[in-house]
């Protein structure tokens, strides 16, 4: 396993200066719609645009009124450009209101907890399918020009209904390009896997278990291995994906993988860790291409981008960037990844991050 060399520069938009003003010249000016825009990546991805750029208008658009409340009240988004808007993917007419005037959609509502979604499947089904429905049609009626939505490694050969919920969005998404015909909105989505320190995953977790005076660590099985991004390279991969789209296409970060019991290790040196056994709907590995789909896959140096299907689409569509197809029996799983994590990397990207909202 060859360690990952710098954790903390992938994606990196001040060491890309032409992304960056690819992604200044595409929002500039522009009308800019997150669902989901109070959560931890809506939250960061808002910052960092308000940050580096220079937006017509930027909106919030979810169901949760204290959580707006509260980025409102939050100095880093007093912005005379923002906008917070209450609504619900699952409403088709409230959506469509807010996105009058609205030149690009950030899609990143969902349910996204395992076991909710196996207790709920109905509430799943609503927010993260009929949800996708509604985001496509309501961007081809407001004459919306680019809608990239979230995905999940979980999307990718799925074994629990959160994971095939959002296997069957991305099915949506692409296939709006379809249902948009030639001048509508072009659809992409993003895949990638657990954020690093986000509420919910690991780490946490374990700190705190460790906080609380535990003597061992719970590992689900010794082998289980997880890719990981942090918050600010998913929001770059995003930003940087929108820039680059031209409609149908899936993309994937070129990440690092890392053994979790690794993880518990590097965190908790010394301390003991105990086998529990793998959960209900829960993978041993991660997957974020499958062999079946390596066929549509092309690689450039800090992405894959599984190709649409369509007629219309040109397999010269990222040439000029030196994109070159993968092996037919290509795999990109967590545990055959050729990056990977070790203590003192992770270590350093734990100290870069900054504390996430709750969602």
């Amino acid at each position: 396993m060859n360690a990952y060399a710098d954790p903390c520069t992938r994606f990196n938009l001040d060491a890309n200066p032409e992304m960056d003003r690819k992604i200044a010249e595409m929002v500039n000016g522009k009308g800019i719609l997150v669902t989901g825009g109070t959560g931890s990546f809506g939250r960061k991805f808002i910052r960092t645009v308000l940050q580096r750029y220079k937006p017509g208008r930027v909106i919030v658009y979810s169901r949760d009124e204290l959580k707006q409340y509260e980025m409102q009240t939050d100095p880093a988004f007093q912005n005379k450009a923002m906008r917070f808007f209450i609504g619900d993917v699952r409403d088709r007419e409230r959506l469509e209101m807010a996105l009058r005037g609205v030149d690009i959609i950030v899609h990143a509502a969902a349910l996204k907890q395992v076991p909710a979604a196996e207790y709920n499947p109905f509430e799943c089904i609503r927010t993260n399918v009929m949800g996708a429905e509604n985001v496509v049609n309501a961007a081809i009626r407001a004459g919306v020009r680019r809608v990239v939505a979230l995905s999940t490694d979980k999307a990718a050969n799925p074994v629990n209904l959160y994971g095939a919920s959002k296997l069957a969005s991305d099915k949506i998404f692409v296939a709006g390009n379809h249902l948009g015909g030639k001048d509508g909105p072009r659809f992409a989505v993003v895949r990638y896997g657990n954020v690093i320190g986000s509420r919910g995953s690991v780490v946490p977790f374990f700190e705190k278990l460790l906080a609380e005076g535990a003597k061992s660590l719970p590992l689900t099985d010794e082998r289980m291995t997880r890719f990981w991004i942090t918050l600010d390279q998913g929001v770059s991969f995003v930003l940087s994906s929108l820039a680059m789209m031209n409609g149908g296409e899936v993309f994937i970060p070129k990440i690092p993988s890392m053994l979790i019991k690794d993880m518990a290790e590097a965190l908790a040196p010394g301390v003991p860790t105990h086998v529990v056994g793998i959960r209900p709907g829960e993978k041993l590995h991660e997957i974020m291409v499958p062999s079946d789909d390596a066929r549509s896959t092309i690689e450039l140096p800090d992405r894959f981008i599984i190709q649409p299907t369509f007629n219309w689409w040109s397999g010269d569509s990222y040439k000029h960037q030196g994109a070159r197809p993968v092996d037919e029996d290509f795999t990109y799983s967590s545990d055959k990844n050729s990056e990977w994590l070790n203590g003192p990397s992770l270590m350093r990207l734990l100290d870069r991050l900054e504390p996430v909202a709750a969602e």
